[in-house]
């Protein structure tokens, strides 16, 4: 018998990425079964992503995918499993009580995720995945408890767009922490945590995915670059109106995933 993602595979076509084009968007997807499956194919693969640009060795760092039948749980890795090896068959679903109801659930999954994510997914109804890990450059320019600045094209995609958490609370070790986390983030993509890193949220996996790895590099320019010089509100503003469009971050990941995970059928055990 074929397991359920075989038998809707021909209609999503998860064995190759769409046609990159000026042209193509964010899939909608209005059967809710088709939809799960391509929630967490998208997060599996955004999984990958992470682990081949050398994130998330330390057991750091999560992706999650709210369910679109039970939108009050998430899918996300369940623990133990090393970011290189996730499919849709290692992701684990996450009740609004932090208990596994499906997928692997001997291992559990990372407490922090839960805590961090689902407040985030509670508080905002627009959010259907958020990206958080431990990186080279994000995590030491969180230390400045200082926002983005419009010194680079990609740094304007955040400017308008970004919020600082400022506890102490580094571990995230209770709900009440991700609470306050969501009422900083508000209604923001981007969230710097102060000395532990950056935090995105996206209309799906991909979204929060390639938005994450924008604003990592938007830290290293902030890191590497010596007394830089912002250019001017009007002039962020026009290229944020450009480049922040409703999906950027999903292309961003279309490329990532075509340059890092070029065999998306691998994600489907």
């Amino acid at each position: 018998m074929p397991r359920p993602h075989q038998a809707l595979h021909s209609a999503l076509v998860l064995d190759r990425y769409p046609d990159l084009s000026y042209h193509v968007h964010m899939p909608q997807i209005d059967d809710s079964e088709e939809l799960r499956l391509y929630r967490k194919w998208e997060a599996a693969i955004g999984y990958r992503i992470f682990a081949k640009m050398r994130w998330g060795q330390l057991g750091d760092g999560h992706i999650t995918a709210r369910d679109p039948i039970l939108t009050d749980h998430f899918w996300v890795l369940a623990h133990g499993v090393p970011f290189w090896a996730a499919t849709i068959d290692n992701l684990s679903l996450v009740g609004p009580n932090g208990h596994v109801v499906a997928g692997p659930t001997t291992g559990g999954i990372n407490a922090a995720a839960y805590n961090i994510h689902w407040p985030i997914l509670d508080a905002r109804p627009d959010v259907v995945s958020a990206a958080h890990t431990h990186t080279p450059f994000g995590t030491p320019w969180s230390a400045n408890v200082r926002p983005f600045q419009a010194i680079t094209q990609e740094s304007c995609v955040f400017v308008f767009d970004q919020s600082i958490y400022t506890g102490e609370d580094l571990e995230v070790a209770t709900l009440d922490g991700g609470h306050a986390i969501a009422r900083a983030m508000a209604d923001s993509t981007l969230c710097i945590l102060r000395n532990h890193g950056l935090l995105t949220a996206g209309s799906s996996p991909g979204a929060a995915v390639g938005a994450f790895v924008m604003a990592e590099r938007v830290a290293e320019a902030h890191v590497k670059a010596v007394d830089p010089t912002p250019v001017s509100d009007e002039a962020a503003k026009d290229v944020a109106v450009s480049l922040a469009v409703a999906d950027v971050g999903w292309r961003v990941f279309q490329w990532l995933a075509r340059d890092l995970v070029p065999d998306p059928s691998a994600v489907l055990g």
